[in-house]
């Protein structure tokens, strides 16, 4: 999925940034039977419900053209938010001077366990 991801990042980036948003990152999953793109933007001023679908028109025909994904998916435009993930080098660069919440998953005898540290 990461294949796709990149190549969505790809195709989108200067589109949106010519629209005067940051691309902060692409998530492409499956949740249950059903597929999500998720394209989360940033912006100096915040970003509205408007921006969202203001991109959303813009690169919904991007994608299609593309055709990177057979499958049926679900697409999202929207904001990094305060609970942003940090999956990336350049996230955790950004995020440098900066409290945040990491949480680790460790697998023992076939059971997930989570630790918290902030």
């Amino acid at each position: 999925m990461a294949n796709i991801e990149e190549k969505v990042t790809d195709l989108v980036r200067e589109k949106i940034e010519k629209l005067g948003y940051n691309l902060y990152d692409v998530e492409y999953t499956k949740e249950g039977k059903d597929y999500f793109l998720r394209i989360y933007i940033d912006s100096q001023k915040g970003i509205s419900l408007e921006d969202c679908e203001k991109v959303t028109g813009e690169v919904n025909d991007l994608l299609d053209t593309a055709d990177y994904i057979k499958e049926g998916y679900f697409l999202e435009v929207s904001s990094t938010g305060i609970e942003r993930l940090l999956r990336k080098e350049k996230h955790l660069e950004g995020a440098i001077g900066e409290e945040i919440e990491i949480k680790l998953f460790k697998t023992i005898e076939k059971q997930k366990t989570l630790s918290r540290y902030t």
